[in-house]
């Protein structure tokens, strides 16, 4: 058995124990809303627009674009999911679609053992630490992590944006300056430890709405390795690490569960038709669009934290104010 077919074997007791803690999680909540006298039709079944949304964002994910950014826009715009419990739901309910394409591209993308499952690792060390400190955040400091977060996504998918226009407009093409990478299939010494720390890093920052897809790839270009590898080590590293994190989420009760099930159902079958059927896309036009909805949120979730903040402070100085 070499190390592909313990990754899966590993990979297939993640899915378990996450389905398992997911599962009682589910149970948790809906028992807390009868115990709290919620109205018994109220659902906990996903919406129309949570399944679309699921559909719709895994599909773009599995070709390369990245599921959080355009999943915590869709939330925000269409104020479907409480801001305190979007990371965690983006987190939760991202996890089986991402499995999933772990199983596939994992089989059928060379790279080189070690480089894919000491990446892997560093990024659930990551995210077991990050969700420890995230699922206890109120809600204001949410807000502007996730804003700054979108806006640190929407200069990559810029980038992105720009290297995948430059085909056509040639106008781009001076102005693209992502990493072409390089042919390698692993990396060894100074280049691993520093993959091995960055995806450590950005492990963390998954937990706060910050996807992994897009600066891990820009990492492993820069790194000199084939663009091309950065898919199985990208969604490996999420498949392993999302159920990590989304096990700290479900414990404290920090998740959508019904946007989260919309996720997961919405996305499998979206997974399966991107890498089977559709496989690429001409995306620059819709990365641009991308681009302008989450600038938008990320502005307007600023924005909101800044009211908020304000508002706090005004109502605080009206009670300290003495009368008369």
């Amino acid at each position: 058995m070499n190390a592909k077919d313990l990754l899966f074997v590993a990979l297939g007791l993640f899915l378990v124990t996450y389905l398992v803690v997911f599962i009682r999680g589910v149970i948790g909540v809906n028992r807390r809303r009868l115990v709290a006298g919620a109205d018994a039709e109220t659902p906990l079944a996903p919406s129309p627009a949570h399944l679309l949304i699921g559909f719709v964002t895994n599909f773009f994910d599995t070709l390369g674009i990245g599921s959080f950014a355009t999943t915590t826009a869709a939330y925000k715009l269409q104020q479907l999911v409480p801001v305190r419990l979007i990371p965690g739901t983006l987190n939760v309910g991202h996890t089986l679609p991402t499995i999933l394409q772990a199983f596939i591209y994992t089989k059928i993308v060379p790279v080189e053992s070690t480089t894919l499952v000491s990446m892997i690792a560093a990024s659930v060390v990551g995210s077991w630490l990050g969700a420890g400190v995230v699922a206890r955040w109120p809600r204001r400091k949410i807000q502007i992590s996730m804003g700054l977060a979108l806006l640190a996504a929407a200069t990559l998918l810029v980038m992105k944006a720009i290297n995948e226009s430059a085909h056509n407009w040639p106008v781009f093409a001076a102005l693209d300056f992502l990493p072409k990478g390089g042919l390698a299939l692993g990396l060894s010494g100074t280049r691993l430890g520093i993959a091995i720390a960055v995806n450590f890093a950005l492990g963390m920052l998954m937990m706060i709405g910050i996807g992994l897809y897009a600066p891990c790839m820009i990492l492993i270009s820069l790194l000199g390795m084939d663009p091309r590898s950065a898919f199985p080590i990208m969604m490996g590293s999420c498949a392993f690490l999302m159920p990590i994190g989304s096990i700290r989420f479900v414990r404290t009760g920090s998740f959508d569960v019904r946007a989260s099930i919309g996720l997961a159902i919405g996305g499998l079958p979206a997974v399966l038709i991107a890498a089977y059927i559709v496989r690429s896309l001409p995306i620059a036009y819709v990365l641009w669009l991308v681009v302008c909805v989450v600038v938008y949120t990320a502005l307007n979730m600023l924005m909101t934290a800044r009211h908020e903040e304000a508002t706090a402070g005004g109502a605080e100085r009206a009670v300290l104010q003495p009368e008369g």
